[in-house]
C-alpha cells in the first residue's frame, strides 16, 4: 500500500507539473492577445503608438 501511495502521488506531482506549464503558457497566449488588442483599439482611435527597440542584450523566447 505504502508503495501504490508513493506511486499515486508521483503520478500527481507529474500531472500537476504539467498542468502548470500548461497555464504558463495560456497565461503568456492571454498577455499578446491582450497586447494586440490594445494596439487595435489604440490604431482605431487613431493614437500613436511607440515603437519597442529590440535590445541585444536581451534573448528572445
Amino acid at each position: 500500500t505504502v508503495i501504490k501511495m508513493n506511486d499515486k502521488v508521483e503520478r500527481m506531482a507529474e500531472a500537476m507539473k504539467s498542468q502548470q506549464v500548461r497555464i504558463e503558457s495560456l497565461t503568456e497566449r492571454v498577455i499578446r492577445l491582450e497586447t494586440a488588442l490594445e494596439i487595435g483599439l489604440a490604431r482605431e482611435r487613431g493614437v500613436s503608438i511607440p515603437k519597442l527597440e529590440a535590445r541585444a542584450d536581451k534573448p528572445k523566447r
